[in-house]
């Protein structure tokens, strides 16, 4: 035990579903030592952050066409006319969906 390269011992408790993740982890790489998988994902892993902020605006418009054409379906089914400045309305949040998609798009690259 003493002409060990590794001295220092580190501990830390996990529930029996994260054993069994870190295990299922474990066989996508070829490796059946959990110490040295363990101290490779600690020392090589790394942490993907990703913003969802366009997304978010995205589905808040597209929630908002929804809206919409709920609105302007009852009106229709009522009146039996659909008018010009619904159909405006409607290009307009497309056009708002549109322009983030392409936004989306660029950051992406």
């Amino acid at each position: 035990m003493s002409g060990r390269k590794r001295t220092v011992q580190i501990k830390f408790r996990v529930t029996e579903e994260e054993r069994a993740l870190i295990e299922q982890k474990m066989k996508l790489v070829p490796t059946r030592n959990m110490e040295s998988y363990l101290r490779k994902m600690a020392i090589d892993g790394y942490i993907i952050q990703i913003d969802h902020s366009d997304i978010k605006a995205m589905t808040a418009e597209i929630q908002k066409i929804g809206v919409n054409i709920n609105q302007i379906a009852r009106r229709v089914n009522a009146t039996g006319s659909v008018y010009k400045e619904d159909i405006e309305e409607i290009k307009g949040v497309l056009a708002e969906i549109w322009r983030l998609q392409r936004l989306n798009l660029l950051k992406a690259r």
